[in-house]
């Protein structure tokens, strides 16, 4: 959802489509809509046409897909460099704890992209770091 209050109506009972009609007393601002300078002015444009960016501009759903894509981009990369970590780690001679860090810290991550791309961002990056934070303890083992 946009977050606009008209988003919710159907598409016969918007604003824009009244205004098209010719409905402009249906839309409710009114019975002052042209019969003076002071009503044409208040939440309209130059030409008399709602502005959308009067309420709503700061993009909020642009935002929020920013916030989706950026987790679920650092999930993924941080994922495959933990599972990278662990399974060069794997090869050489150090305590199972290592791997088992990098890998604990990948699927945290790779757990915090899935929760990225619901939406849930906030604990996305949280679990981003815990996630870090994991695989930097399993670095401190070495």
């Amino acid at each position: 959802m946009s977050g606009r209050a008209d988003s919710d109506l159907s598409p016969d009972t918007r604003a824009d489509d009244a205004d098209d009609v010719g409905y402009a007393d249906d839309v409710g601002h009114g019975d002052d809509i042209g019969h003076g300078d002071d009503a044409e002015g208040a939440g309209h444009g130059e030409h008399g046409e709602h502005d959308e960016h009067d309420e709503y501009d700061d993009d909020t759903p642009h935002r929020a897909r920013r916030a989706r894509w950026a987790a679920v981009g650092a999930g993924a990369v941080l994922t495959l460099a933990g599972a990278a970590a662990a399974l060069l780690r794997l090869t050489g001679s150090v305590p199972a704890l290592v791997p088992a860090a990098y890998a604990c810290g990948a699927g945290a991550c790779a757990l915090a992209a899935v929760l990225g791309s619901r939406g849930r961002t906030r604990r996305a990056l949280w679990l981003l770091i815990a996630g870090l934070m994991v695989m930097a303890l399993g670095d401190q083992f070495d």
